[in-house]
């Protein structure tokens, strides 16, 4: 297999475009969460559907920042995909490198 098809090979394992888990469990998630700091006297609230839905809100957005990472990830390496191949850079450690750096950028712990 020569270094190109090896490239191809490890960019579509990085393609998915989904977040691990689903919005339903999601959805679950947080109506546990809410429900169990509610009965810890945590918080308290008269529209529990209204809280479970922001919190399910907030879960979303930071489960699908490691997704929109790997996105900007993937645009950067394939700017500089030509000098990869030039250089016979390895996909997944600059992939690996590049996503480090971003999410110090975003202060995102992943």
């Amino acid at each position: 297999m020569g270094r190109t098809k090896a490239i191809e090979i490890q960019h579509d394992i990085f393609s998915g475009k989904s977040m691990i888990f689903s919005k339903d469990y999601v959805g679950y998630l947080a109506r546990q969460t809410v429900k169990e700091l509610v009965a810890a006297k945590v918080i308290r609230t008269d529209k529990p559907e209204a809280l479970n839905e922001r919190v399910a809100a907030a879960m979303v957005d930071e489960l699908s920042l490691e997704d929109r990472i790997n996105d900007e990830v993937r645009v950067i390496l394939e700017a500089f995909q030509d000098d990869m191949r030039k250089t016979g850079a390895s996909y997944p450690e600059m992939f690996k490198k590049v996503k480090n750096e971003l999410a110090r950028k975003y202060k995102a712990v992943l």
